[in-house]
């Protein structure tokens, strides 16, 4: 029997369940694939339910991992296989190369002289970055990423001789380990629904027709705008802005699931907008709100604001007007039976949560559902927590962790 745990997913109830169990004795191992821990509340700008801002929980969590030296924590990291049974598993990981060691002091001598900018995949395409990178702002472990196939050889010498700390390795090269744990904790979290497929709502045709995770990096701090909210195509500030709920939700052709968190996400981004723009008028076109327990209280405040109208039917279409670059809604109000056309500076797609695993093959014994959310694996000492098992917000995606965390030092203690 293995006393480690496995722990897949660095983002906040990968980090829980992680910390729970080490903080009462466990050895622990925590793989995340992107540079940096955190997953997807990184991006937002704030979360509830106080709203705060990532930094807020993320940083004590991280003071925490560094503490502790039962937490062994990868980034860049997959797993690649696992075989065994509960109580002894062998995790095959894979590492990708950083190509920048442990020397760097994260000065931005390197990114400064690099000459080649490509999309920005961590503020959803809306703005650039260097080849070489800092991930995010207060990224976990804090050390630059470089993209060594985006670079020529003289660019990449430009690189490294920028750097007086000898932290540019371009000899870095992919790694294999093996662990050997007793049980799993399986948190890879989620990603937004590709809306390019709504091909009906402009997402990703028209500039300013942008997903909910788009507008939390225009409203965030160190995002591309630094946090002022402006539409993409010309950098102007919304006066009139729509919000679009369940877009490519409850629908058979898409998700056809409702992701629980849409409705709060737009009522909070509301806020956003009505903070930085007094005069600003907002419309959600909604088909339901669910706004379960205490974000009733939430909803009741929004409502109150006379700049926020609600507007019970369905978007059935957007266009753009080429001159102005404003949205066009066509809008099938489900209470007067109106058909309209509505203009807007600016619309938001509430676009809803897939499982990040959904459409790809698990390298452990689980059962999936059709929609790829993890429904088993609790008899072979696997155990989800957080999105990779259902639609959830921070906090309860916090609760499953610590769930997920007593149930794996069950396994490998033999209870």
């Amino acid at each position: 029997m293995s006393n480690s745990i496995l722990v897949v997913g660095g983002g906040f109830s990968g980090i829980t369940a992680a910390l729970e169990a080490a903080e009462v004795g466990y050895e622990v191992y925590l793989v995340e694939k992107e540079p940096y821990l955190g997953g997807r509340v990184t991006q937002l700008n704030q979360y509830f339910p106080k709203l705060c801002p990532p930094s807020c929980g993320l940083e004590i969590q991280f003071q925490r991992i560094k503490n502790n030296p039962k937490v062994h924590f990868f980034t860049m990291a997959q797993v690649v296989s696992v075989s065994g049974n509960a109580g002894n598993y062998e995790a095959k990981i894979r590492i990708e190369p950083r190509y920048v060691n442990a020397n760097c002091t994260c000065c931005n001598a390197c990114a400064e002289a690099c000459g080649v900018s490509v999309e920005n995949e961590f503020d959803f395409g809306l703005g650039a970055r260097k080849a070489i990178y800092k991930p995010h702002l207060f990224a976990f472990p804090m050390r630059y990423v470089l993209d060594k196939d985006k670079c020529s050889a003289a660019e990449l010498e430009k690189i490294t001789a920028a750097c007086e700390y000898d932290a540019i390795d371009l000899d870095d090269a992919p790694k294999e380990i093996t662990l050997s744990v007793g049980s799993i904790v399986w948190a890879t979290g989620w990603k937004p629904y590709d809306v390019t497929g709504l091909t009906n709502l402009g997402a990703g045709e028209f500039a300013n027709a942008i997903t909910n995770m788009q507008m939390e990096r225009l409203a965030a701090p160190n995002g591309p705008t630094n946090g002022k909210i402006l539409r993409p195509s010309d950098g102007r500030k919304p006066k009139n802005v729509a919000f679009i709920q369940c877009a490519g939700s409850r629908d058979e052709n898409h998700l056809p699931f409702c992701s629980y968190i849409c409705c709060m996400a737009s009522l909070k981004q509301a806020t956003y907008v009505r903070e930085r723009y007094p005069d600003a008028k907002i419309t959600i076109y909604y088909i339901d709100l669910r706004t379960p327990g205490r974000y009733e209280k939430f909803l009741s405040k929004i409502k109150e604001d006379e700049n926020i109208v609600f507007v019970k039917g369905k978007v059935a279409d957007i266009q753009e007007d080429a001159a102005t670059g404003d949205v066009i809604l066509t809008v099938e109000n489900a209470v007067s039976a109106v058909k309209s056309k509505e203009r807007h500076d600016l619309a938001v797609l509430a676009t809803g949560m897939q499982p990040t695993m959904a459409g790809k093959e698990m390298p452990v014994n689980v059962s999936m559902d059709q929609e790829g959310f993890v429904i088993g694996g609790a008899e072979n000492g696997i155990f989800a927590a957080g999105c990779a098992r259902m639609p959830l917000d921070v906090m309860r995606s916090a609760q499953t962790a610590t769930g997920a965390a007593l149930k794996a030092i069950q396994t490998v203690a033999g209870r």
